[in-house]
């Protein structure tokens, strides 16, 4: 390292966010993840024996995927090269791939590939560096917040091992908090600070498992407390919390966290749970969720789950739909609130929703069955002639309003789609159907 570079560094450590200036040095004082870096974990056999193959890093935000690449690059003998898939294309890739095949070539020395936000390049993107890491050319470690599953292509994954990394515990986020507070080079030693218990707890609450947001609010609550006598910045909950001002919950509106949170939500609708419904309901909306997102997977669930044991629960999503056309946020909180609570309270019905499965089924591998004559609408002459509509029975001209008719193609007379419950209103349902089909009997 020359005297411009290590200005650099020292410049680096002065003027650097909290987080990137705490980042650990070795594996020892990487703190987390212990499913992946115990002693006796593969992952970290590997690096320590600098054996790591391409792999992607997957978790949410700062729990430590880009700091865990970098301490790779500390213990590797091959070049590490950073890119990050947002700011980077395939014209970058090419340069970088051609100095790796010069390594390789003249140095007989590997190349790993750091792509931060992996999921930020298109198909064709990634299958660009497809054969490259096939041939070994490049050790590819990608990181992403994004499920890969759906963000990475198959073809590509397939030849790299996946990483599940997990949000920071709340142990882990008070020992570097307190790290960074008693660290005098990287970290905040200078500025005397000292927190309470319940500053410490707000700071872990706040992080939600996100250790760069945690010091980044640290850094900035003891920067704006003022020193007393002594010269200590004592840190309470309220200075966190008026540093901070507003907890950012983690949501990515099109990415994983979005199907996940909407995923607990309906679940809870349909397991009836009304706490459990406005809890997720609470989360999709302080994240930030489109509301018309929230209704419409609300009056789809009236009909897929609750259906006709409780026909209202239709007209109630459906209203709360509208309002929030209507209304607007914040006020049609309450109105999607007011369904999601109808909704989970409703007995719940699938059995229409099952009964065109089974329709839809026999459409897809059945023959299209002509429609019955008698069943066939006959406005021309022509029509008359060829017999269409001979034979109909007009429902209304019989006693209940009901006739032993068959109106299903004689292939498929007998089926039974419908099989309404005994739950609520199909109870009654299924009551009129028996009447219904002891009439067609008789």
């Amino acid at each position: 390292m020359n005297l411009f570079e290590q200005n650099y560094q020292d410049a680096m450590k002065q003027i650097a966010p909290l987080a990137h200036r705490m980042r650990p040095e070795s594996l020892d004082q990487f703190v987390g993840q212990e499913h992946l870096l115990g002693r006796d974990r593969p992952l970290r056999i590997a690096i320590e024996e600098d054996t790591v193959s391409s792999c992607i890093f997957w978790g949410p935000p700062g729990c430590g995927k880009t700091t865990l690449a970098h301490l790779i690059a500390r213990h590797t003998s091959a070049h590490f090269e950073p890119l990050n898939a947002s700011t980077s294309g395939v014209p970058e890739l090419r340069k970088r791939i051609a100095e790796a095949e010069e390594r390789l070539r003249y140095n007989i020395q590997r190349t790993i590939l750091f792509l931060d936000e992996i999921h930020r390049f298109n198909k064709a993107q990634q299958d660009f560096l497809l054969s490259f890491v096939e041939n070994g050319t490049l050790v590819l470690i990608g990181a992403t917040t994004e499920n890969p599953s759906f963000e990475v292509n198959a073809p590509l994954l397939s030849r790299m091992q996946v990483y599940v990394f997990q949000p920071l515990e709340t142990n882990h986020l008070r020992h570097l908090v307190n790290r960074a507070v008693s660290d005098g080079e990287r970290g905040l030693g200078e500025y005397g600070a000292e927190l309470s218990e319940d500053a410490i707890d707000l700071l872990t609450r706040i992080a939600d498992g996100d250790i760069r947001l945690a010091l980044n609010a640290l850094e900035l609550a003891v920067q704006m407390c003022k020193p007393d006598e002594d010269h200590r910045r004592n840190l309470d909950a309220d200075i966190v919390h008026t540093a901070v001002q507003k907890r950012l919950l983690r949501h990515d509106k099109a990415g994983d966290e979005h199907y996940n949170l909407i995923s607990a939500f309906i679940k809870s609708v349909r397991g009836s749970d009304p706490d459990a419904a406005v809890y997720w309901l609470a989360r999709l909306l302080e994240g930030g969720e489109d509301p018309r997102f929230i209704a419409r997977r609300m009056v789809i669930l009236a009909s897929e789950d609750v259906g006709n044991a409780d026909a209202q629960a239709l007209l109630v999503a459906d209203a709360a739909a509208r309002a929030v056309e209507f209304v607007g946020l914040p006020e049609a909180q309450l109105n999607l609130a007011h369904a999601a609570v109808y909704l989970a309270c409703a007995r719940k019905s699938n059995a229409a929703c099952m009964a065109l499965l089974a329709a839809q089924k026999d459409v897809r591998e059945e023959p299209a069955y002509p429609v019955p004559l008698h069943l066939r609408n006959a406005p021309t002459q022509l029509m008359r002639d060829l017999n269409y509509g001979e034979g109909y029975k007009y429902a209304h001209d019989f006693p209940g309003h009901v006739t032993n008719q068959e109106h299903l193609p004689e292939a498929l007379q007998g089926k039974t789609y419908y099989k309404p419950t005994d739950i609520g209103a199909e109870r009654q349902i299924q009551e009129h159907l028996k009447e219904i089909r002891k009439t067609s009997d008789d």
